[in-house]
């Protein structure tokens, strides 16, 4: 069976962007995961509390199928949780991620099995929150 260009090029383009965006959220993720620094006041605008931002975050990394993610969203100029499917599709969509937690099987199960919100909960325990205020300082200044 013989490819057309067309379908050559839509081949490419969605293992193109699988692959930088699985590259841009596995570098936040590494970089984000270990403890100390604060967020607050702007994560308490946005969502109302740091409870109910972390009740987003949980809900979007337990229930989706790759990442959740705390994102910066220009236009609106405010923090959101976006569930990223796979790791492709909403990297780049008019969003900044700022912290991003990794929830394909290969991160938690060896220790975890099948227990993923354990694994989540044992996240929020290890977020560099002063990468992700540079991250946040250099997001709103874009």
């Amino acid at each position: 069976m013989e490819l057309s260009a067309g379908a050559g090029l839509a081949g490419l383009e969605k293992t193109y962007t699988f692959n930088l965006s699985g590259h841009v959220l596995h570098s936040i993720f590494w970089q984000s995961l270990s403890p100390d620094g604060d967020l607050g006041d702007s994560i308490t605008e946005h969502f109302g509390s740091f409870e109910a931002f972390q009740e987003q975050l949980t809900t979007a990394t337990v229930q989706g199928s790759g990442w959740g993610i705390l994102a910066w969203e220009h236009l609106a100029r405010r923090l959101v949780v976006e569930q990223v499917c796979d790791h492709h599709g909403n990297v780049g969509m008019n969003t900044t991620p700022l912290l991003g937690f990794d929830a394909w099987e290969h991160a938690y199960y060896l220790q975890y099995r099948n227990v993923r919100p354990d694994y989540v909960e044992k996240l929020w325990s290890l977020i560099n929150w002063d990468d992700v205020n540079a991250r946040f300082a250099a997001a709103k200044g874009a």
